[in-house]
């Protein structure tokens, strides 16, 4: 199964890694990190995350949670599509 970032969830790796790095780079490359590893588990195992319920394809759109962040994602026969990532804490209203 092939895994696509989206223009959002790749902008959203970038901001998450950058709020980090004000503080700790290190710890901005180890999360970044991190994140692209549980994705790539996502990829693996597309029926890991729970269905949103709110979504237009409540049956495709589906939220993985690893620690402290989210990843929101659609599970096609032929591909996963990595939609958005999020620290739990930020709005994501405008999310699909």
């Amino acid at each position: 199964m092939r895994l696509v970032y989206s223009e959002e969830a790749v902008a959203d790796l970038v901001r998450l890694k950058a709020f980090i790095a004000e503080k700790d780079p290190s710890a901005a490359a180890h999360v970044a990190a991190e994140l692209i590893s549980r994705v790539e588990n996502i990829r693996l195992f597309p029926e890991l995350g729970r269905n949103v319920a709110l979504a237009p394809e409540p049956n495709v759109v589906r939220d993985a949670v690893f620690g402290k962040y989210i990843v929101r994602y659609a599970a096609y026969t032929e591909a996963v599509v990595i939609l958005r990532i999020w620290h739990h804490y930020e709005n994501r209203e405008q999310s699909f």
